[in-house]
């Protein structure tokens, strides 16, 4: 079963998969036919919903031959429950899943847990954006172990990411931008895909306010890399309400919550709070769209870092964190009385946990950082810039240009 937001990318995933490896397949999208939804009113039975199947369709259902495929699957409860069966009686037939909104979905029904395998699908992430652009070579470089590079590279790479950071990377718009070039297309298609994602607000269930989740949909784009509560989401709205509406956007994979903590330890679950989070928005490209970003600043700006206080920077850092290991966001924050301090993200790897900061490089101050480094005495820091790598090995930091936020989630660090 394919989990993910609307619109990335997982029909064409399971159709591309079809095509190169299947005879047959054998496509069922609840949402553009509904009426098939009657043949999983019975009892369930794989090898009688093949056989209808077959006869509605005119696509042969042949055990390791044909791809059945179940698309928009949240709109048929009974086809997600029917998985367990094909799973036990049609074990030879491949049978793919995908939905959206299905977290909605697992609540009202007996989920067939331990005979699905669920894969998370995002928006592309830099180096996929590389290659849709056919920069083959570059895409390599950026989803590889972190290595040095030439100055020539490092200066390529920065302005490319520059120009994901506008684009993002959502299917239809890499898309868009990468036949016409033109980021004015690019950008409608993003106004396309949030109004779709506000249409869907009234398929959210138990049903949220809708007044309140457009409210809280465009704050949560707003104020990433900010401390918020729920109170900070919306206003002339209960708690309850509130707190209603984010975890709705949580559900639908639009936004994901960065836990705090004070103390540091593993697992950092334990040492996680509810009542104090930052967000990494679903996409960087709609969440620019959504605060109407002045791309020509964005375009002509010197320094990546700089624009919109830095909130880019930290949103294509947590997304590509979250592409990349798939797992829980955690950042540290301290709110002692005329000290506070804050190291935006902390990751784990093999038991250990890294700080790392977003920040303008080594000149830029990191007093945060090295009040975490005096209190948890890490084994390295990280600090992701738009310079080229460097270390201060004294002080066990390490800087690293932002192109490689995912490398470091997935392949970790081992120069120092």
């Amino acid at each position: 079963m394919l989990r993910g937001a609307r619109q990335v990318g997982k029909t064409w995933l399971v159709e591309k998969l079809a095509k190169e490896h299947f005879t047959y397949f054998l496509k069922v999208d609840f949402e553009k036919n509904p009426g098939l939804m009657a043949l999983f009113e019975g009892d369930l039975n794989p090898v009688q919903i093949c056989a209808e199947l077959e006869i509605s369709t005119g696509v042969d259902s042949v055990a390791g031959k044909t791809l059945l495929f179940f698309d928009e699957i949240q709109n048929a409860p009974r086809a997600i429950m029917s998985l367990r069966y094909f799973y036990e009686n049609m074990p030879e037939l491949h049978v793919i899943a995908a939905g959206s909104l299905l977290e909605f979905v697992f609540s009202e029904i007996s989920f067939p847990v331990g005979r699905i395998q669920m894969q998370e699908i995002y928006p592309m992430n830099f180096a996929e954006f590389l290659l849709a652009l056919n920069f083959r070579k570059a895409s390599e470089v950026v989803n590889s172990p972190i290595v040095e590079v030439s100055d020539q590279i490092h200066n390529f790479l920065i302005e490319k990411l520059r120009t994901y950071w506008l684009t993002g990377g959502m299917p239809e718009c890499v898309k868009v931008y990468s036949e016409t070039q033109s980021l004015k297309q690019t950008f409608q298609v993003q106004d396309e895909i949030i109004e779709s994602y506000r249409f869907d607000f009234n398929k959210y269930k138990p049903q949220t306010d809708v007044n309140c989740l457009n409210m809280v949909f465009a704050t949560t784009a707003a104020t990433i890399g900010q401390q918020t509560k729920y109170t900070g989401l919306a206003n002339d709205y209960t708690i309850p309400t509130i707190r209603k509406a984010y975890e709705s956007l949580l559900l639908a994979k639009v936004a994901r919550k960065v836990k705090s903590v004070v103390q540091v330890g593993t697992p950092l679950e334990v040492y996680a709070s509810d009542k104090k989070f930052k967000n990494v928005f679903l996409d960087i490209g709609l969440m620019n769209r959504i605060m109407r970003l002045d791309y020509n600043e964005a375009l002509n700006h010197s320094n990546l870092l700089a624009i919109y206080r830095g909130q880019l920077a930290e949103q294509y850092t947590g997304q590509e964190f979250v592409s990349a290991t798939n797992t829980q966001l955690y950042y540290w924050c301290r709110d002692a009385k005329n000290s506070k301090a804050e190291v935006d993200y902390l990751l784990q790897s093999n038991g250990e946990i890294f700080p790392v900061e977003v920040k303008d490089g080594p000149s830029g101050r990191l007093r945060s950082l090295h009040l975490y480094r005096e209190s948890f005495k890490p084994n390295v820091c990280f600090v992701f810039y738009t310079g080229k790598q460097a270390q201060l090995a004294d002080e066990k930091i390490v800087f690293l240009p932002l192109y490689f936020a995912g490398s470091l989630a997935k392949y970790g660090y081992n120069q120092v």
